[in-house]
């Protein structure tokens, strides 16, 4: 029998101290077979569809969902298989690597900040401007290489000034029509191991890793006292992160697009109505195209 969860239990509360080795990275199948998983999954897609051409007609609100997860979590497949049903016209995904010159050249916000998605649409950050908390955090050269002034660095409050940061721009986007949701992909540092050796094994896989990879596992402990300091800071009741198990992606892909349609229909969405005026050039078009039927009738 599939397991039925209140996915609150996922959210980081706010001003949680968080402890992730208590957040499970897997849990019970909520499906009770591929079969049933893939309708699921397909009925979740299908009204996420439906919930974002009112979305993008109504052109009030933007969306924003940020994915952060240690290597092999599957922040990708998520993203393909959740979205798969969403007009492509009104979604846009950006993926942020290393920074460039210019980039480094700005406050750590800046590069992502352009990236934010129009009124009516949906954007995807797989990682984010988190990445400053996070991979910087742990690898401090990376910091260095900013050339922010040393004024600024010293006293050790570098990580809770930009936690500050964080939290003021997200509650400035949210005054201004922007919902944001956030996942960790909580993977277990065996899982990533699984399929790092999967991505090894099978040729059609090998694209998919390199020597980094197994090099960043050297700091897993690092990178998860890093991640409990950001998701504890910047998890707000308006831009809440949410602990997904990812050890199993058919239920980390229920999960999130769960969490994604509750997102978006506690929006007042609703197609626009039409005007007096609208009515009239409604009116007047229907006129025009009927009177070019019966034209075509009398030739």
């Amino acid at each position: 029998m599939p397991v039925f969860i209140d996915y609150n239990d996922f959210r980081i509360g706010e001003g949680e101290k968080v402890n992730l080795s208590k957040r499970p990275t897997n849990i019970a199948p909520l499906y009770k077979s591929k079969k049933h998983y893939k309708k699921m999954l397909a009925d979740h897609v299908e009204e996420l569809s439906r919930i974002q051409n009112i979305h993008y007609a109504d052109d009030r609100y933007s969306l924003l969902m940020i994915f952060q997860a240690m290597d092999a979590a599957g922040k990708d497949s998520i993203i393909r298989h959740v979205m798969s049903g969403v007009n492509p016209q009104g979604c846009e995904v950006y993926s942020f690597k290393h920074p460039s010159a210019q980039d480094l050249d700005h406050d750590f916000l800046w590069r992502t900040n352009r990236c934010l998605p129009e009124r009516g649409m949906i954007g995807i950050f797989n990682r984010s401007y988190y990445e400053e908390v996070l991979i910087v955090r742990v690898h401090p050269e990376i910091l260095a290489a900013q050339r922010i002034p040393n004024e600024l660095l010293n006293g050790g409050k570098v990580w809770d000034n930009r936690f500050k940061s964080i939290v003021d721009m997200e509650n400035h986007l949210y005054r201004n029509g922007t919902r944001i949701v956030k996942f960790f992909l909580h993977l277990s540092k065996e899982e990533q191991r699984q399929r790092f050796l999967r991505r090894i094994d099978e040729p059609s896989k090998n694209w998919k890793f390199s020597s980094a990879d197994v090099e960043e596992r050297k700091y897993w402990k690092e990178y998860m006292c890093a991640y409990e300091a950001c998701l504890g800071a910047t998890s707000t009741r308006r831009s809440p992160w949410y602990a997904v198990p990812a050890d199993d992606k058919a239920n980390a892909r229920l999960i999130v697009s769960h969490i994604i349609v509750q997102a978006m229909t506690a929006l007042s969405l609703s197609y626009p109505e039409a005007d007096e005026g609208r009515r009239k050039e409604l009116a007047d078009m229907r006129r025009v195209l009927m009177e070019e039927e019966a034209d075509n009738e009398v030739n």
